[in-house]
């Protein structure tokens, strides 16, 4: 039985890892390791929990780490020595976190085979991380498993046509799917859900407070779980969330308390790659709060609205009217399972030795 080594370390990436693992299981001696880059009980341990996802077989508890780079590289070291411990037959990786980014560069650096969940997705600025972080785990990735038409183009675009390239659907979708029946609106009463967290949004004390005050001045309550990065934040600057009563801060929630409080909100703001897709799948008007997206579809007939310099035009934008929505955008429901029978063919047409690096 081929093994695989799931690497995952992140909000989203334990949600699309929850989807794919039970069918990995099947299949593989399907291992996990956790690198600890979301370290807070709440935005990692309940996740595992409340999903249903076995444990971890590895932990590296990284936690927080000064530094893209001294995170990153305490990531590789830890990848590494698990790999070579274990010698998987393959490494999967998800998304676009230092977790990936690490992850893949383990890999390539050993020789061992890399898939690569939600491939192909472009916000077209290399100069976030994220964007870096994708373009490498993307252009040494032997299966490069796509969420939408769209991130097949972008690869064709780059050069990486091999069969390896493959149109899945999102794995995010399928999640929520699954729980689509145990999800119930926060409330009958009209208000808004915020998540924000992104460094550009929450380490300069003047534009974070006035993104407070944004919020503040709208005209229905806006239901704000704290990301530990935001609260450390608003601490430092000394930003009390008492001078903004309209702003319900919150402690960090779990996926399906934020898939209630966004299926029930009049209008979903956020900085959150995951949530921007989260808001569509459940037809909710989001505004996002950076100045691109990698998620270009959601942009058409205003479903999604970038914000970033004139944060003062969002209490007009909250009422703004959506227009035709797109069935299926992200796929059926049954990207996972599209995923593991590649991986399934990928071994027994190749074997180990088959590399597109």
């Amino acid at each position: 039985m081929h093994s695989i080594l799931s690497i995952i370390g992140a909000r989203p990436q334990f949600i699309k890892h929850a989807a794919l693992q039970p069918l990995l299981q099947r299949h593989f001696r399907a291992l996990s390791l956790h690198t600890g880059q979301h370290f807070d009980g709440n935005m990692s341990g309940s996740f595992f929990d409340e999903l249903q996802i076995p444990k971890p077989d590895f932990q590296l508890g990284i936690g927080a780490v000064r530094g893209q780079a001294a995170q990153t590289a305490r990531m590789m070291e830890g990848i590494e020595r698990i790999c070579l411990e274990q010698q998987p037959d393959a490494v999967l990786i998800y998304g676009d976190t230092n977790t990936t980014l690490a992850g893949a560069l383990v890999a390539v650096k050993l020789q061992i085979p890399i898939f690569h969940v939600e491939a192909g997705i472009r916000g077209f600025n290399r100069a976030l991380p994220e964007e870096v972080n994708r373009i490498i785990a993307d252009t040494f990735s032997s299966l490069l498993f796509c969420p939408t038409q769209e991130a097949v183009e972008n690869l064709q675009r780059e050069g990486i046509r091999h069969e390896g390239v493959l149109l899945t659907g999102d794995v995010m979708c399928d999640m929520l799917e699954a729980m689509r029946q145990k999800i119930k609106p926060f409330s009958t009463q009209p208000y808004y859900y915020a998540t924000i967290h992104r460094p550009y949004n929450t380490d300069d004390p003047a534009r974070l407070r006035r993104i407070l005050n944004v919020l503040q001045a709208l005209d229905h309550p806006v239901y704000f779980p704290l990301h530990p990065r935001t609260q450390h934040c608003m601490e430092q600057a000394g930003i009390a969330s008492s001078a903004f009563p309209n702003v319900h801060c919150l402690a960090p929630v779990g996926y399906l308390e934020s898939l209630s409080f966004q299926a029930g909100a009049d209008c979903v703001l956020t900085d959150s790659s995951g949530v921007q897709k989260e808001a569509y799948m459940l037809r909710r008007k989001c505004i996002t709060l950076r100045s691109e997206t990698e998620w270009h579809d959601t942009l058409k007939e205003g479903w999604n609205r970038l914000v970033f310099e004139d944060l003062e035009s969002i209490s007009d934008l909250v009422h703004s009217k959506p227009g035709y929505y797109v069935e299926g955008l992200f796929g059926d429901g049954g990207a996972g399972g599209r995923i593991a029978e590649r991986m399934e063919d990928y071994f027994a047409m190749a074997g180990k030795k088959y590399s597109s690096i």
